[in-house]
């Protein structure tokens, strides 16, 4: 019987392609369904190689599969195979294809017949149901984003929804620790949980995970058995497919998504864009809500800021009138010994309470700051001189700088402060010793890189490292906060950290804190960089000298900081005007040309405030000298908006012979450059 008489009516009667092919590969009866479907002519299918009707990159595999199908052949339904077949015409069109198999007894040798099916119509329905499928799993997503109350609720569910989904065994969400040198699992499926409490992912390779996420690039292994160079981050890997997806903020890698699947080439096109848009979803949320948080964060500070600075303001008050009437009775108990030794303990206590509200105006952002071009190795060398006597022997002082370091352009003497401070934290929080390592280096900030708390530019980043107890999240949260310290009583008031905050903030730079409990903290200091260094300013002897009858008007609404300037002034040699509004200033000024100097206070209550006086006092006489006072130096201390010059301030509580000083600079600007060494 000739191959061609081979079930001639089944063949033309079965509405499939049927091919029968030897056991070289090669057809030798295909029905007219068959022809059709691949495009031959009546005959032309006859001695073909079956591999010329799938694509040429897949012959070599389809030619090992059809070696082992028939060293061992057997019955194979269609849909069985878990994976795609892709069929090619003559034309060389592609299309998805399903194939059943079956050994023939044909006495004429080994024959197989392959029944194929053309599946674009279903395969084409089954994406559209994958899709709209994975299109409701992603609003699903996005609505949990839009309902969720912190990164939780919507990170945590992630991984069964994907692993339901995509059928996969092992789905996990990960992120880079603050330090970018770790990451931690966030979320998981398929994975060790009690392991898991290592804070690194299980199953995968920590280091080439953390390398992978900072390339930044989507990572697809259609078969990890084949992944010789090692490169998805597994420890063991099997058989099956992965895929990673870096979670992105603002360009900055801060994690990613993990699929492992059992199957190879499990991912298709589909599947990969769910998982991208999933990345995107948390990425975007987990980035709004860090924003918020950072936002409400700034506006708690703020608020307390403001609060804080009111009472400093009032305090500042108390104390000029505390420290003037000291002051005054020191003077008439210049012959009694025992007066004067009480006297004088009772002003060293107002000068304590004058630099606790120093430090409660740092916070504030309401100290008067004096900036100017700082070179950071030297000032660290004598920070590190003083910090060697005072750490103790129990704990190991470092200190680093990266080379061409530029100059800070800072208030140094507050940058000492902040960095003492801070050193001093880092002691207390290593109760049986260990290191502290104070690093500088620089920290460019590009115009497009958002960083979020600085502006773009140049800075000067000085860190302080400690190898302490580190601090739990909620303490973190208030770590900066004024007089919130979990030292015990009289081990510190709470204010180091708050007042180094307020003097980043201040000077146009950020304080950054990154802790774990158990692993230490670094405090980090960005301050901007300056373009030079500033030039050392000459001395100048400073003048006592004493008023020649001069009359100076005094604007003080608090009436017992008014009497106190008013004594000062006219033991200084002064005649005084007192008044307790910026209108009645004006009033006098107009009235009376002897005043040769206007003093007032910044905070007037109600109506004008200080600044506005003074610039509104120049308006009437635009030579006038003036001096402005405050204990809360908001921005009506600063220049005035109006005019190019600014006016000299002087931070209460103040004493009498830095009022006299401050008066005599005034009337006479010129004094201390006659007094300098020529």
């Amino acid at each position: 019987m000739s191959e061609s008489t081979l079930f001639p009516g089944l063949f033309e009667a079965v509405p499939d392609a049927l091919i029968v092919v030897d056991g070289d590969g090669r057809i030798v009866q295909a029905n007219a369904q068959a022809e059709r479907l691949f495009g031959y002519p009546q005959g032309g299918l006859e001695q073909v190689a079956i591999e010329q009707l799938i694509p040429a990159s897949a012959r070599d595999r389809h030619r090992d599969h059809r070696a082992r199908y028939m060293r061992q052949p057997h019955v194979r339904p269609m849909g069985v195979t878990g994976q795609s077949l892709i069929g090619q015409r003559l034309d060389g069109a592609q299309f998805p294809v399903e194939i059943a198999l079956s050994p023939i007894d044909s006495g004429q040798g080994p024959r197989y017949l392959a029944s194929v099916r053309d599946i674009s119509e279903t395969q084409r329905a089954r994406q559209a149901l994958v899709r709209a499928r994975y299109d409701a799993l992603a609003a699903r997503i996005g609505q949990l984003a839009l309902e969720a109350q912190d990164e939780s609720a919507v990170v945590d569910h992630v991984p069964a929804l994907l692993a339901a989904a995509l059928d996969t065994p092992v789905v996990a969400v990960v992120f880079v620790a603050d330090d970018r040198q770790s990451v931690a699992t966030r979320a998981s499926i398929g994975l060790d949980e009690a392991a898991a409490a290592s804070r690194s992912p299980i199953g995968f390779d920590r280091e080439a995970l953390l390398a992978r996420i900072a390339e930044g690039e989507t990572l697809v292994v259609e078969d990890l058995a084949d992944d010789a160079g090692g490169r998805f981050p597994l420890v063991a890997a099997g058989s099956g497919s992965a895929a990673l997806l870096p979670l992105s903020d603002r360009g900055r890698p801060m994690g990613a998504l993990l699929v492992v699947s059992s199957q190879p080439r499990h991912f298709d096109h589909d599947a990969l864009h769910l998982l991208q848009s999933v990345a995107n979803l948390i990425a975007a949320f987990v980035q709004r809500r860090r924003t918020e948080e950072q936002l409400a964060h700034s506006q708690r500070l703020d608020a307390i800021g403001q609060l804080t600075g009111g009472i400093a303001h009032d305090f500042n008050n108390l104390l000029t009138v505390l420290s003037g009437s000291l002051q005054l009775l020191e003077m008439e108990c210049e012959q009694k010994p025992e007066a004067s030794e009480l006297i004088a303990s009772a002003l060293r206590s107002v000068g304590r309470g004058a630099e606790l509200t120093g430090k409660l105006l740092a916070f504030a952002r309401r100290q008067r700051l004096m900036p100017q071009a700082v070179a950071v190795p030297a000032l660290l060398r004598d920070v590190e001189t003083m910090l060697q006597r005072t750490l103790g022997d129990s704990v190991r002082l470092y200190v680093r700088c990266e080379d061409d370091l530029p100059p800070a352009y800072v208030d140094p003497t507050q940058l000492d402060a902040a960095l003492v401070n801070l050193s001093l934290n880092a002691r207390d929080a290593m109760p049986r010793g260990g290191e502290i390592t104070v690093e500088a280096g620089v920290h460019q900030v590009g115009d497009h890189a958002g960083d979020g708390e600085l502006a773009a530019g140049r800075y000067v980043r000085i860190s302080v490292t400690d190898t302490g107890r580190g601090m739990a999240p909620e303490i973190l949260a208030r770590a900066m906060e004024p007089f919130f310290t979990t030292k015990e009583a009289g081990r510190g008031s709470g204010l180091g950290l708050s007042m180094a905050y307020g003097f980043a903030k201040q000077s146009g730079g950020h304080l950054r804190i990154d802790s774990t409990l158990g692993y230490g903290t670094r405090v980090a200091l960005f301050l901007p960089a300056a373009k030079a260094l500033a030039a050392a300013a000459s001395t100048v002897a400073a003048t006592r000298a004493q008023g020649k009858g001069e009359t100076v008007l005094v604007v003080e609404d608090d009436g017992a900081v008014r009497n106190i300037a008013v004594a000062f002034l006219r033991s200084s040699g002064y005649r005084v005007l007192a008044v307790a509004s910026a209108e009645a200033a004006l009033q006098h000024l107009s009235d009376d040309e002897s005043i040769a100097l206007l003093f007032s206070d910044v905070m007037l209550g109600e109506g004008m405030n200080g600044k506005e006086l003074a610039i509104a006092a120049r308006g009437l006489r635009p030579r006038l000298p003036i001096l402005l006072t405050s204990g809360y130096e908001t921005d009506a201390a600063a220049e005035p908006a109006t005019t190019a010059e600014a006016f000299e301030l002087l931070r209460k509580p103040y004493r009498r012979e830095q009022l006299a000083a401050a008066v005599a600079r005034a009337l006479d600007p010129l004094a201390d450059e006659r007094a300098a060494p020529q």
